[in-house]
């Protein structure tokens, strides 16, 4: 009888956790500015706007970036650390942000392509959330 009881004490959590990240309050609804030049100036930034369930906005392939999203969440969105050694390696101007939402959480989120770790962190999310860059 205690083994049953502990059976269904450890279901009943399962269920509470795994529904917890279902919420219908978790939303994910994110607003895409990017620079070709970095800003300078010389060419109007494009923007672009997603949310999900259901996937929807301006962004292409929305079903495919909200999928991405679900699986990763706000790691994407990690900012790479001030001390991290990075190549440096020019990628180009480019640079974007990401401001929302994502299951719930405020994001506020720049890339660029200024050396490695940049670089690094851009592709992750390209050509997903971010445009590919092709570079040479």
């Amino acid at each position: 009888m205690r083994g049953a009881l502990v059976l269904v004490v450890a279901v009943a959590a399962f269920g509470v956790c795994a529904g917890s990240s279902a919420s219908p309050s978790a939303t994910t609804s994110l607003r895409v500015t990017y620079w070709p030049d970095g800003g300078q100036g010389t060419v109007e930034p494009s923007v672009w706007k997603l949310g999900c369930n259901p996937a929807r906005g301006t962004l292409r392939n929305a079903s495919v970036t909200c999928r991405r999203l679900g699986a990763g969440g706000v790691s994407f969105f990690t900012p790479v650390r001030p001390d991290a050694a990075c190549t440096e390696i020019y990628g180009g101007p480019q640079t974007a942000r990401v401001v929302g939402k994502v299951a719930g959480k405020r994001i506020w989120a720049t890339f660029s392509r200024t050396n490695g770790c940049h670089i690094s962190r851009w592709d992750r999310v390209s050509p997903w959330l971010l445009p590919r860059v092709h570079t040479g």
